[in-house]
């Protein structure tokens, strides 16, 4: 990708000409300039020399009278699905540029470049050829914040490959396998698809690390290749704004420290005499891992690093700020040891977390899962789940955006099917028994049951511990009242609370028993003809689902149904018997006479 195309040029340019500007401009390049009529081509020995010539003289130099317009030569067969969009505001958000993208296609992959240039370049690959000569159309010239955007073709070596085989009449040869480096080649690696560092930084430093018309922090993303946000503008007033860095781990730690760095500074400038810890935001999903059993994590990156490590208290979430804040105490450099372990730790909680979400998401289509907030916005094809606007207290710009126990949005609505929705028009209540460790009753329940009642609340459920049926029981009972979005709710964040507090080893996965109640009589619609029913839902659904026979019905007449799986397969499970409960009920309504009129009224 380090042939460029001039373009523009005058009939009066010559190969001398292009070797003056090139020396002029200090751009290498790797052979002679051919030089044709209206158009030259050359080659550079790298990206990074060919990235310079088209940011420094494209559309800024002229030659005989003309603006030359340099850009990569792409063959005809290698113009497909991959472009370059060059001159993107240095401060745009990753988020609004995706939105941006997704406007015209599937966008496979997007990867920053690094330049020396100011604004930002990105390579994009398009999941079609329509969808990126439509982006290309489009975006090329458009202006973004003042600044007009720059499109073009990069080759696309697996376009060939992708041709149509057997002799089709648009088939090429691949000439030769494609660079490992290939954005196209492998998962999608956006900055914003990792977990970002996340820190909060005295107000009163905020000016000093932007610097005097953001010549500061644009200083600090360059150097350390990083996109850098800081929230100053929302919760006006408050003693502390939170800074979002985007990069790979050394990018983030190393804007981390530079931060540090400056805000040191200003603080002997200003004579400031209390010290300045590192702080650092974490939404509260990820936190108990970090700690780990008896909080063996934590202790530990303290003595490894000489730092002293404290974490807010869980009463200072709210619905709109699902984030803990982790202050790290010590020297510059052994906070820095200690960010980096940190945020290894919150990495791989995500990691998993995601494995785990994109093994399961598909059992239940249409369920908005970032509407839990268990998962940073900014995870692959998961969008904002909260269109409310933060009150004041909230960390502004959150990454997360949603409450530590569910947002308060209509996520459930499409994933249940209308059969699961009563005649009212409201969803009914339901009762859930969930079996968990007898020895995690007291994770569940928290300090003074704060816990419990945080879920209850956020879930919108009745949520109690039934007392233990025997004395040495090794499973309690958690009875949970509330409609299937409280269910849902409820029941995700008990999942989640057993992994975090290391109740499952760290590959194994959580798989809890749940006990519904369905009416005796609508007990064989579950089990089905031969037991087909409750076969077709073991199988589609990933659960065992048990109904036990020869029971004696309550005194409500209803039989208990076994679900036993991991959390989306439970939920399924539980959705699919609501399902066929739904069905048995409508067809006992009685059915109106046909033929019957209402009675009119008399005419007078």
């Amino acid at each position: 990708m380090n042939k460029l195309y001039i373009g523009n040029v005058s009939a009066e340019a010559s190969e001398e000409d292009f070797e003056t500007i090139f020396e002029q401009w200090k751009i290498p390049h790797s052979g002679p300039f051919l030089v044709k009529t209206g158009y030259a081509f050359v080659d550079c020995p790298d990206e990074k020399a060919a990235m310079k010539a088209i940011d420094v003289l494209s559309g800024k130099v002229e030659l005989h009278g003309k603006l030359l317009e340099v850009e990569h030569s792409v063959p005809k067969r290698q113009r497909s699905c991959k472009m370059q969009i060059r001159n993107i505001p240095p401060h745009m958000q990753w988020e609004v540029l995706d939105g941006m993208l997704a406007q015209y296609g599937t966008v496979e992959s997007c990867e920053q470049v690094n330049t020396d240039t100011e604004t930002a370049v990105v390579n994009v690959r398009y999941g079609a050829k329509d969808q990126a000569r439509l982006a290309m159309e489009k975006l090329n010239g458009s202006m973004m914040e003042n600044y007009a955007l720059k499109v073009s073709y990069i080759p696309d070596e697996t376009a060939a490959a992708e041709g149509p085989s057997g002799g089709g009449r648009r088939g090429f040869n691949a000439r030769g396998t494609p660079r490992s480096g290939s954005p196209g080649l492998g998962a999608r690696p956006k900055m914003q698809s990792d977990i970002p560092l996340r820190m909060l930084v005295p107000t009163q430093f905020v000016g000093a690390i932007i610097g005097k018309e953001g010549a500061t922090i644009r200083n600090i993303t360059k150097q350390t290749h990083s996109k850098i946000d800081i929230h100053r503008k929302e919760n006006a007033g408050a003693a502390e704004k939170p800074i979002t860095i985007h990069s790979t781990p050394e990018g983030c730690s190393n804007a981390c420290m530079t931060i540090m760095e400056i805000m040191q500074k200003e603080a002997i400038d200003t004579k400031f005499t209390e010290a300045i810890p590192l702080k650092i935001l974490a939404h509260n999903n990820f936190v108990g891992r970090l700690i780990g059993k008896e909080g063996r994590n934590l202790k530990k990156i303290e003595q490894d690093t000489g730092t002293k490590i404290t974490i807010s208290a869980l009463l200072d979430l709210t619905m709109y700020n699902p984030e803990r804040t982790i202050t790290i105490s010590g020297t510059k450099e052994d906070c820095g040891t200690a960010q980096k372990e940190i945020s290894k730790k919150l990495t791989e909680s995500y990691e998993s977390d995601m494995a785990a979400m994109n093994l399961q998401s598909n059992l239940i289509p249409g369920l908005n899962l970032n509407a839990l907030g268990l998962f940073p916005s900014g995870a692959p094809g998961m969008g904002p789940s909260m269109s409310g606007v933060p009150p004041p207290g909230a960390h502004g710009g959150s990454a997360y955006g949603c409450s530590p126990y569910g947002g308060e949005g209509t996520f459930w609505a499409s994933s249940l099917s209308a059969s699961s929705q009563p005649f009212s028009g409201h969803p009914e209540s339901e009762t859930v028994h969930l079996f968990i460790p007898a020895l995690a009753v007291g994770a569940i329940i928290g300090k003074q049951g704060q816990h419990i009642k945080q879920l209850s609340h956020f879930a919108g459920a009745s949520i109690k511990i039934a007392p233990a049926e025997e004395k040495d029981s090794i499973h309690r009972v958690v009875i949970i009242i509330g409609t299937p979005e409280a269910q849902f709710k409820a029941q995700c964040r008990i999942f989640g609370k057993l992994k975090e507090e290391n109740f499952f080893g760290p590959k194994e996965e959580v798989k809890l028993e749940a006990h519904i109640k369905v009416p005796s009589f609508a007990a064989g619609r579950v089990i089905g003809k031969g037991g087909k029913t409750v076969n077709e839902l073991q199988n589609l659904t990933c659960a065992e689902v048990v109904v036990p026979r020869d029971q004696t019905p309550d005194e409500n007449d209803q039989v208990i149904v076994k679900i036993i799986g991991h959390f989306f397969a439970c939920q399924l499970a539980q959705r699919k018997i609501q399902e066929i409960l739904a069905q048995v009920r409508r067809q006992q309504q009685p059915k109106p006479t046909s033929g019957a009129q209402p009675p009119q009224p008399r005419r007078k």
